[in-house]
């Protein structure tokens, strides 16, 4: 098996091992989407922000300099129109602005204000905060693990979902 051909175990991978674990994966996904950990964690960001606003705000926050529209939204996993629309409604709000890109005259870079950037620092304190707690009783060596083992999980899986997909591109 190649990385090309999805849909097959890995060599030494059993389907039923992969079963076993889909849906504690279904389950984790929908308590992060449904739960009230997100909704709180909203709320704890300012009064009236939405999940997509900030989210705006984290990717900001997290890139650590001023983006431009389409590199948000490729962070976010998102179109640009979408991250457009939550910008513009981020810059009444006087929680992000515009500045010129120094590379580019003509495009615009986004960049967090200060109450932007608390505004997602509440947010990521009410998440990690919620986490840290799950964590709390695990031993140091487990949660370096999970750590470890988690960041390695979704970067191969953003890497894997990244290729094309067989028949596009000429591949078949």
């Amino acid at each position: 098996m190649t990385p090309e051909s999805p849909g097959e175990p890995a060599p030494g991978l059993s389907p039923d091992d992969l079963l076993a674990v889909l849906p504690r994966i279904t389950r984790l996904s929908s308590a992060f989407n449904k739960g009230r950990l997100i909704e709180r964690a909203v709320e704890a960001a300012g009064p009236s922000l939405d999940r997509p606003a900030v989210g705006v705000l984290v990717s900001l926050l997290a890139a650590g300099e001023p983006l431009r529209i389409g590199e948000i939204a490729d962070r976010m996993q998102v179109v640009g129109p979408h991250v457009t629309r939550q910008v513009q409604a981020l810059e009444r709000r006087r929680l992000v602005r515009r500045i010129a890109d120094p590379l580019d005259r003509r495009a615009s870079l986004i960049e967090p204000t200060e109450t932007g950037n608390e505004a997602a620092r509440r947010y990521v304190a009410s998440v990690l905060g919620w986490l840290a707690e799950v964590l709390a009783d695990w031993p140091r060596q487990d949660r370096d693990d999970l750590l470890r083992l988690l960041a390695r999980f979704a970067d191969d899986v953003l890497a894997r979902l990244a290729l094309p997909e067989e028949g596009e591109g000429g591949q078949g």
